[in-house]
Parts: C-alpha cells; sequence; structure tokens
C-alpha cells in the first residue's frame, strides 16, 4: 500500500538489467509496475506479437545489446531462459512502447514506455480485495467472516457503479469512417459520452445524434396484402432495411435547406414557425446506433472522416487486473462493508444505516476528489464574462 517498488530506471525507461551466473535455466524475475504478457519467444511466430516486453542481452564488457532469440519461457513476471548463458551476461527486459517496441540492437534504452507512466495514481481490484479482508475481516472486527469470493462478487459491482458516474472511465478511439458509413460498438462500451469529427488542425467538431431517421430492429418480408412471410423454418423472412439505404444515400445538404426553410419561415404556409431547431441546425453530421448490427451509423457527409469516440466502460473488462484511482480506495472498502452485512440476515439495523451513511458520504468525497476543479482554470474561463456586447 503507497510503495514504490520501481526505481527510476524502471519507471521512466522501462527496462530492468540483470547479472547472469553462468549455465542453463537461469530465471530473471521483473519488479515492474506492469506484468509481462507473453506469447512466444520466436519473432517468426504470429504471438510473438502479443509480448509486451523484449529481451536483450550483452556479453561482458561489452555495450552493444542485441535481442535474444532463443528458448525462453514466462511464469508470471519471471524469465526462464533455457539455453547457456556466460558468467556476467548483461540481460536487459525493456517492455515496449505503443510505437510497437523496436528498439534496435544498438539500442535497449530510453524509449517511451507509456503503459508503465502513471501507474502509482492506482490500484489494482486485486490488492483493494486483498487489503479489505486483511483491514476489515476477522475476529473482533465488524465482519468475523466472509468468503473471499463474496467480496471479488461485491467489489465488482462496486466498481461497476463507480464507473458510470464517478471513476474516469471515459475511454476513447480514433477510427476512420469508411464508405459502409458504420464502425462497430467497441468491445468494453457501456455508453457513449461523446463523437467528435477531426478536422485538418486537430480541432474536434461534436457529432450529435439525430432523430431524423432510426435502424429498425427487424425488417420482415411481406406478401401483396401487407402479411410477413415466413420461411422453411416457419420464422419472418428478413429483408435490408430501406430506410438505412435512403438515408445512406441522401443529400445531406438538401436536407439541411428543406428544415431551415420550414423552420426559419421561408414558407408562405399560414403560421409557420419561425426561428431555428437547434439540434438539427449544425453541418457537423449526425450518428445514430444501430441496435440490430451493433454499430454506431454515421451521416454520408462524415465518409472517410477521422472521428474520435469516447465512451464509458463499466472497468471490468480486464477483470482482476483492473485499476482503480486511490483516491476511491477508502470509498471502496465503505462500499464492500455495507453490501457484504447489508446482505446478511439479523444484522441491527442501525448498523446497516450506519454503514450505509458512511459508503454515502465517502463515496461523496471521491466524487469532489476525482471532478479535479482547479480554482485558477474556473477563474480564467469567468475572465471573459466581462467581455462588451456590441450591437
Amino acid at each position: 500500500m503507497g510503495l514504490i517498488n520501481e526505481n527510476n530506471r524502471q519507471y521512466y525507461a522501462g527496462s530492468q538489467s540483470f547479472l547472469s551466473a553462468s549455465g542453463i535455466g537461469q530465471a530473471f524475475t521483473t519488479t515492474f509496475d506492469t506484468n509481462l504478457v507473453f506469447g512466444s519467444y520466436n519473432p517468426l511466430e504470429a504471438n510473438y506479437a502479443l509480448n509486451n516486453f523484449k529481451l536483450y542481452t550483452a556479453a561482458s564488457g561489452i555495450l552493444t545489446y542485441t535481442e535474444y532469440t532463443g528458448d525462453y519461457s514466462v511464469a508470471g513476471n519471471t524469465i526462464t531462459i533455457s539455453g547457456n548463458l556466460d558468467a556476467d551476461t548483461s540481460v536487459v527486459v525493456q517492455l515496449k512502447s505503443q510505437s510497437g517496441g523496436n528498439y534496435g540492437a544498438q539500442d535497449a534504452y530510453g524509449n517511451t514506455v507509456e503503459d508503465n507512466w502513471g501507474s502509482y495514481s492506482y490500484i489494482k481490484l486485486d490488492e483493494v480485495i486483498n487489503n479489505f479482508i486483511v483491514g476489515y475481516v476477522g475476529a473482533g472486527k465488524l465482519i468475523p467472516s466472509v468468503k473471499r469470493t463474496d467480496v471479488i462478487f461485491h467489489a465488482k459491482r462496486g466498481l461497476q457503479e463507480f464507473s458510470y458516474d464517478t471513476l474516469k472511465s471515459i475511454k476513447s478511439q480514433e477510427l476512420t469512417v469508411p464508405n459502409s458509413l458504420s464502425v462497430p460498438i467497441p468491445q468494453d462500451y457501456v455508453n457513449y459520452v461523446r463523437m467528435s469529427w477531426i478536422d485538418k488542425s486537430g480541432i474536434k467538431h461534436i457529432i450529435y445524434p439525430t432523430t431524423l431517421t432510426s435502424n429498425p430492429n427487424k425488417m420482415p418480408l411481406q406478401d401483396s396484402n401487407g402479411v410477413p412471410t415466413q420461411d422453411n423454418f416457419n420464422n419472418n423472412t428478413q429483408g435490408t432495411s430501406i430506410t438505412e439505404e435512403r438515408w445512406d444515400t441522401n443529400n445531406i445538404g438538401e436536407i439541411r435547406n428543406d428544415i431551415e426553410d420550414v423552420f426559419i419561415g421561408r414558407t408562405d404556409a399560414y403560421g409557420g414557425r419561425y426561428g431555428i431547431q437547434p439540434e438539427v441546425n449544425q453541418v457537423n453530421g449526425w450518428f445514430t446506433i444501430n441496435e440490430r448490427e451493433h454499430t454506431f451509423s454515421f451521416s454520408n457527409d462524415l465518409v472517410d472522416r477521422i472521428i474520435i469516440l469516447e465512451y464509458i466502460s463499466d472497468g471490468l473488462a480486464y477483470d482482476m487486473d483492473t485499476k482503480l484511482p486511490k483516491m476511491v480506495e477508502e470509498a471502496m472498502y465503505a462500499h464492500l462493508s455495507y453490501s457484504i452485512l447489508a446482505g446478511r440476515s439479523n444484522q441491527p439495523e442501525y448498523v446497516v444505516r450506519r454503514l450505509k451513511q458512511d459508503k454515502s458520504a465517502k463515496l461523496r468525497n471521491a466524487k469532489i476528489r476525482l471532478s479535479n476543479i482547479k480554482l485558477s482554470e474556473i477563474t480564467q474561463v469567468m475572465r471573459g464574462k466581462s467581455k462588451q456586447i456590441k450591437h
């Protein structure tokens, strides 16, 4: 709890070195905050791309490092080299960067290691569970005993609820809108936050959802009387969506002009409405969520655009390796205490009520801490309120 396990070289350069003894089957255990991921030692195999590290060696007294591609295995964070190593051989484990980690034979150090940076501000869910069992469960404590599986269940549920409105659980993807005008919903998607397209200057332009069209879930084929027809398995036969075809091939500019004609009063019709309709009075395009195909669908003026999809995840996509900010650690303990005792019979009501109040108070504190409000930033924005409005 609250201890830095990495030295500066491990954190900033993402590398850790060892000196070998002479012999075969030597093991080296890394102490990165980032766990090793191992697919294969052989660069010619497809699973080699799964590795999040590379292994380099240099003979004693030589500063030129070459990638080690001999047979080795990984168990946990321990690398065991099957082949023979000479005495005082320098062995370097180098974490990959997001750019691919191709450091070259002459450079095993100093490359960016984004996945390892900022790790101290988070705590793993597995550590939270271990700490809770040590600190809150046992003789003389409020919870005399509890199964670890129960703690895991309530911890996962708490993390889900925290992720929706408390944690910084917004993820983002940079995508290109293809000719199909659809992109798949992300694997760990729960709800969207914002959709934007990026111009040549890298500036975001908000894309809004639209109610001008929709994506039907079913498209049953009909006979001449309008009755759905069935296939050989007695299920309704399905066609393609005419609504989506028309929306994908329309002229967005003409739609905007037609809407503008109606809502700013260009028509001569009696009782015409005046004033713009904000939800359609923009030129950034539109999107819909196609629940049938589980995709985001875009208007055709966004084809080939670079978009940024920001969305909420429930925080459980990577199971027990999930991290949560240390700012909410105490709120998670309060949530676990309340959830475990509230689910037991014959618990004094005043104890359950007290724990519920404690949970709510600590959750509010966590929200305030994570809101990251800076008075200087608010002051800078509010300086604009004194601007004169020219007529």
